[in-house]
């Protein structure tokens, strides 16, 4: 976890940076360590980078329904997670072209959605024992 926010803070930086095709990789990355936390954590290890399939795999892992809103939050991000880094992606142009202040803005909050609702995950599992 501390990675996750760690990388969160980097995405902060970026944004203030400018970077905001970075900002939103890294916003994915946050999310990403942080569910992957968790699933080290209950002893469910997974290897992906697709948020929607870590999310999936962690309900299944521990019976828990995540929200619309951290389902939504993770569909976002995870397509920030090749098309901000390559520029073969994209027919023209290099992917700091392609996203804005706002896209950054939207992912960092996204992440924290995601980061907040793992932490509280986390806590509402251990008190289940």
């Amino acid at each position: 976890m501390r990675s996750s926010l760690r990388t969160l803070e980097s995405a902060r930086r970026d944004l203030e940076a400018g970077d905001f095709s970075w900002a939103c990789f890294k916003a994915h990355q946050a999310a990403e360590k942080a569910l992957k936390a968790l699933l080290w954590g209950i002893g469910r290890p997974r290897v992906g980078r697709s948020l929607v399939h870590l999310l999936s795999y962690l309900a299944e892992s521990t019976g828990v329904e995540p929200p619309e809103a951290i389902t939504y939050a993770c569909a976002v991000l995870s397509k920030y997670y090749t098309t901000t880094r390559y520029p073969d992606v994209w027919s023209e142009g290099i992917p700091e072209d392609y996203y804005s202040r706002r896209e950054a803005e939207e992912a960092i909050g996204l992440a924290e959605e995601v980061i907040r609702w793992v932490e509280g995950l986390w806590r509402g599992l251990l008190r289940r024992g």
